[in-house]
């Protein structure tokens, strides 16, 4: 299922997915009742499949789309509501003036007479669209691979850490995180507890300097001969000019400790926040120049086609969307399994 991640000299783009890993389920309740995002302790429920938790994620987003070409005919009225349901997922202008001038071409070009074969073309384009985000992520060409995980306030990173640190586990990988977030009350407890739940060492100050936490986190990396360093950042705000400039600094400081490093900069972005998402990315890949992207709460919200816009105009590679709080929630992004999830 965790088809995550791709080693060099390995060919396929898309891995192949082996069977999950059972994420351990210990007892620190009370620690857990004082941190809000981590994930809920549950009891064990029949596992769907990624694709039926995908499209059940996706449905707020998926029932504007999904239902237009239900007996329609195939005229300007159904190009205004396909407009008006792309703009309301938050597609963006351009995406959506992109897929409806390309669209109607296809109408044209292949003389399509009905609702469906329009569905499947509008599919199709969203497919090609949506298909330059897709790529594997790479683990294997450093030693180790050094992350730095960046975002806003409430986007979802501390737990987005916590959970790709398991299924890096999974998939052979030893770990090193550290809580490079020294401003976020409980943040370095909430970081502590994912590493207390899947053994793994976290380096950390109750109160000091982010960049030379990452620094030692580095560090102690090269010096265990571990094979990834996970660096969790306060959130903030693109706005807040001074915090991305200390942001910058951190990088700058991890590259001191290893050369190249960080090999991944990574933005979490909670899909809540449609077209402010667009703005996230613009702001963050300017600053760190940004790897990739791991969008999160998709499950709730009808701001979806925020990718397309993504796509269009800033097309930093998705690497992993999230549709839930639990671990097998996480997956990586194949455009294919996104476009079918909202158009069924």
């Amino acid at each position: 299922m965790f088809s995550f991640f791709k080693k060099k000299p390995v060919a396929p783009e898309v891995p192949v997915a082996p069977a999950p890993a059972a994420a351990p389920v210990p007892s620190p309740a009370a620690v857990a009742s004082d941190l809000p995002d981590l994930l809920p302790i549950e009891e064990p429920a029949p596992k769907l499949s990624w694709m039926s938790r995908l499209k059940a994620g996706l449905s707020k987003t998926s029932s504007n789309l999904s239902i237009l070409f239900v007996g329609a005919k195939i005229d300007d009225a159904l190009y205004e509501e396909l407009e008006a349901a792309l703009l309301m997922s938050d597609a963006g202008i351009d995406a959506t003036e992109y897929l409806l001038d390309a669209l109607k071409q296809k109408v044209k070009d292949d003389k399509l007479l009905d609702a469906a074969a329009v569905k499947a073309a509008l599919k199709l384009l969203m497919i090609e669209l949506l298909t330059p985000l897709q790529r594997p992520f790479e683990l294997g060409r450093h030693q180790p691979t050094v992350m730095m995980i960046a975002g806003v306030n409430g986007a979802g990173k501390t737990t987005t850490i916590g959970k790709l640190a398991k299924h890096m586990q999974s998939h052979g990988q030893s770990v090193l995180l550290a809580a490079g977030d020294t401003f976020r009350a409980a943040a370095r407890e909430q970081l502590m507890v994912w590493g207390q739940r899947n053994n793994i060492t976290v380096i950390s100050q109750a109160s000091g300097d982010p960049a030379a936490v990452s620094f030692d986190a580095v560090q102690s990396g090269k010096a265990k001969g571990l094979d990834v360093v996970m660096i969790d950042t306060a959130g903030r705000l693109p706005t807040q000019l001074h915090l991305m400039e200390e942001l910058k600094k951190i990088k700058r400081v991890i590259g001191k400790g290893l050369d190249g490093a960080p090999h991944e900069t990574l933005l979490v972005i909670d899909g809540n926040t449609g077209q402010n998402a667009l703005a996230q990315v613009k702001a963050f890949d300017d600053a760190l120049q940004l790897t990739g992207l791991v969008i999160t709460k998709l499950d709730g919200t009808a701001k979806g086609g925020v990718l397309a816009a993504i796509a269009r105009v800033r097309p930093v590679p998705v690497y992993f969307i999230g549709i839930g709080e639990k671990i097998e929630d996480l997956q990586p992004f194949v455009a294919a399994e996104f476009v079918d999830a909202l158009l069924g």
